[in-house]
């Protein structure tokens, strides 16, 4: 019942990012079908994945709040990570399409025991996973994964960077 209601949520933010003004620039059913199609996907990522999702202002809110997590980047670390990621992001790339198994030429060369070690023993720890945007499935990968490797506690943050940048919160660059 939970899970519904989280799902129910992401797709009253999807909805809500559509502008108001969309029907004066185009048409606005031809608008709701690609937020239709956006919400359902994600959905469906979810319910495949079995993990959440968590909004950009509930991370902000735990960061801020001092939970302990880890949050994984899961962006091209030159292209992406070092320009700006989230306060306190590490850095592990999956690739765009799904990953159903293993492919280290897809994860910049890193095994599975790889993300194991950068999640740490604690498989009850929460593991935060993000990339681009809402259709960027990068995390979606990332959080298959830690699931796999018998992570419970993973949730994924479906607007990654460009939400957190959307609502001005501060970002890390790499050195």
């Amino acid at each position: 019942m939970l899970r519904r209601v989280l799902l129910l949520c992401v797709c009253a933010v999807l909805l809500a990012a559509v502008p108001a003004t969309a029907g004066l620039f185009g048409d606005k059913f031809e608008d709701e079908v690609v937020t239709e199609t956006s919400a359902v996907k994600l959905v469906r990522e979810v319910q495949q994945g079995g993990y959440d999702v968590v909004t950009t202002e509930e991370l902000k809110g735990w960061i801020d709040g001092g939970r302990k997590m880890i949050i994984v980047d899961t962006m091209p670390f030159e292209a992406s990570y070092a320009k700006g990621h989230i306060p306190g992001a590490v850095p592990f790339e999956f690739p765009v399409p799904l990953m159903e198994t293993w492919d280290t030429t897809k994860t910049a060369g890193k095994s599975p025991a790889d993300y194991e070690a950068l999640l740490g023993p604690d498989k009850d720890m929460l593991i935060v996973v993000y990339c681009g945007f809402v259709k960027c499935t990068r995390s979606h990968n990332g959080a298959i994964w830690a699931k796999k490797l018998g992570y419970t506690n993973v949730v994924r943050h479906p607007g990654g960077i460009f939400a957190w940048k959307g609502k001005g919160y501060p970002v890390e660059t790499a050195e």
